[in-house]
């Protein structure tokens, strides 16, 4: 929206909604347009300050910081306390408990996923990031003092119940602060963040002790909640709760003191009003075309994430690493592998509001369709013919590249865009539902990956798993062309629309 003068009267606003909506009603030109009374008077734009929203992003995204220590502890700490001379706990963990407190996190954040979206529908997307504090905190205290193994996966699986509501509160946050123009690039800090969690993860927990990366990872969530305590809250939520003059204290405090809430605030109370006046019940509002559309996209993009790959490419890392005649320790590999992740997905936060969220998907799909292609065929020669083999040798450069190229694909496109589109594609009364069941759908396939992938490479072959994963980048680079529509700085009622919503029903059903 854009700025009015602030001497312009009321009642010439109402004088013009007056007029535009007797137009409509002579002629039915404006109805069949689907236009609304307020978007006719409202003037287009996109001013007010960025830059209170990005610092609001931010710190929200910090929550997500926490998350990618979470994911990252593993790789550095679980190789070192299950050395028979551990001394950083007073007690043995062999492999399997090991695997346990590594992958536990995953079931976690898939039990949480579902509920936290009704919490945050109930008592606001602040409140519920703020309160996440205290089981990411109880969490992180259990592994830092644990007596015991169940002590360990019990801190683990606490942790992991905090960053997964993390995965859904925190875009859903995002997505509702943002101005049309900059939605892609707060939505994509959210994986920044993570990757930045990752990469210090990699680099502190290789080379401290386990006690005080583990007070150190404690520490994080307590500095998001100082950080994250000054933010305001949703907009849209205090909307939908009836609370206006907040909703438009945290407006001015999001756009500025120089950017005319009026209109915005206006729009949001119209988008209320008319889902109280014209009630839907869940059951209808999340099976409309619309809705269905949105849903089927959501949960496709979680599958490809997961099944693309990257788990299987991290895994190897060392492998390639040594394949490619490195002789890289395996904690510099995973830092450099960190490294970046980190500059990719930067990048993809700074060109997402630019190219669009459509052709990174299809780069990320197609290039990582093409290095996992490569990576099958370089596993498959070394199994078949040896690793001293002539025909090996001579591409000793292929699975390095490979690597390189795949990290960046994933992190350009696949790792950021599918925790956004739920924000982008979803009406606010199905929102919460959609993107925590596309969270639970993403953690669940994360396990099941991490704890089948060693039995599957066994079974069938690396070079064949890297097949596999190629065919299943190629089925989705297919699927995003076909089916995935382009949200670049399109408003919620226009994308509506591009999913399929008929103009005349946009006012009524869409704008809820």
């Amino acid at each position: 929206m854009a700025e009015r003068n602030g001497s312009q009267p009321a009642e010439m606003i109402g004088l013009l909604e007056r007029k535009c909506a007797s137009e409509t009603n002579t002629n039915g030109r404006m109805a069949n347009l689907g236009v609304s009374q307020t978007e006719l008077v409202a003037p287009r734009g996109d001013s007010g300050r960025k830059l209170p929203q990005y610092i609001a992003a931010l710190a929200a995204t910090l929550g997500a910081l926490a998350a990618g220590t979470m994911l990252g502890w593993s790789s550095p700490v679980v190789f070192k306390i299950t050395q028979p001379n551990n001394t950083d706990y007073n007690f043995d963990i062999s492999e399997t408990e090991g695997s346990w407190i590594g992958s536990v996190i995953n079931l976690g954040a898939a039990a949480i996923c579902f509920p936290i979206g009704l919490v945050m529908d109930a008592i606001g997307r602040k409140k519920t990031m703020l309160f996440l504090i205290l089981p990411f905190t109880l969490g992180w205290l259990l592994i830092t003092f644990g007596t015991s193994v169940g002590m360990l996966i019990g801190g683990r699986l606490i942790t992991g119940i905090a960053g997964g509501a993390f995965c859904v509160t925190a875009p859903a946050y995002t997505s509702e602060i943002a101005q049309d123009s900059i939605r892609g690039t707060l939505g994509s800090y959210f994986q920044l963040m993570i990757t930045v969690g990752i990469l210090f993860a990699y680099a502190v927990g290789s080379y401290t002790s386990v006690f005080l990366f583990n007070i150190l990872c404690t520490l994080i969530p307590i500095v998001f909640g100082i950080v994250f305590f000054f933010m305001p809250e949703s907009p849209k939520f205090l909307v939908v709760k009836n609370r206006n003059d907040e909703a438009r204290e945290a407006l001015i405090k999001l756009r500025g003191t120089n950017y005319d809430v009026d209109y915005e605030l206006d729009s949001l109370k119209l988008s209320a009003e008319e889902a109280q006046n014209n009630p839907v019940s869940f059951g209808s509002a999340i099976t409309k075309k619309t809705s269905i559309k949105a849903i089927i996209i959501c949960y496709a993009l979680m599958i490809f994430q997961q099944l693309s790959g990257i788990n299987a490419v991290i895994f190897n890392t060392s492998s390639i690493f040594a394949a490619a005649g490195a002789t890289i320790p395996a904690a510099i590999a995973t830092i450099i592998i960190g490294v970046i992740q980190v500059i990719a997905t930067f990048v993809s936060s700074l060109v997402v509001d630019k190219l669009g969220r459509r052709i990174l998907l299809l780069f990320s799909a197609l290039v990582m369709c093409l290095c996992s292609t490569a990576l099958g065929v370089f596993f498959f020669l070394q199994s078949t013919h040896g690793e001293n083999s002539d025909i090996v040798q001579s591409l000793f450069w292929l699975p390095l590249l490979s690597l390189s190229l795949f990290i960046i694909a994933f992190s350009l496109g696949f790792g950021p865009i599918p925790w956004m589109m739920a924000g982008d594609l979803c009406n606010i009364d199905i929102k919460a539902f959609v993107a925590s069941t596309a969270g639970t759908l993403n953690w669940l396939l994360s396990f099941t990956v991490t704890s089948t992938f060693l039995a599957l490479n066994t079974a069938i072959g690396s070079g064949q798993v890297f097949w596999m994963f190629a065919g299943i980048m190629l089925i989705g680079f297919v699927f995003i062309f076909f089916v995935i529509p382009e949200t670049k700085g399109k408003s919620l009622q226009e994308i509506q629309v591009m999913l399929g919503a008929t103009p005349q029903d946009r006012n009524v059903e869409d704008k809820k």
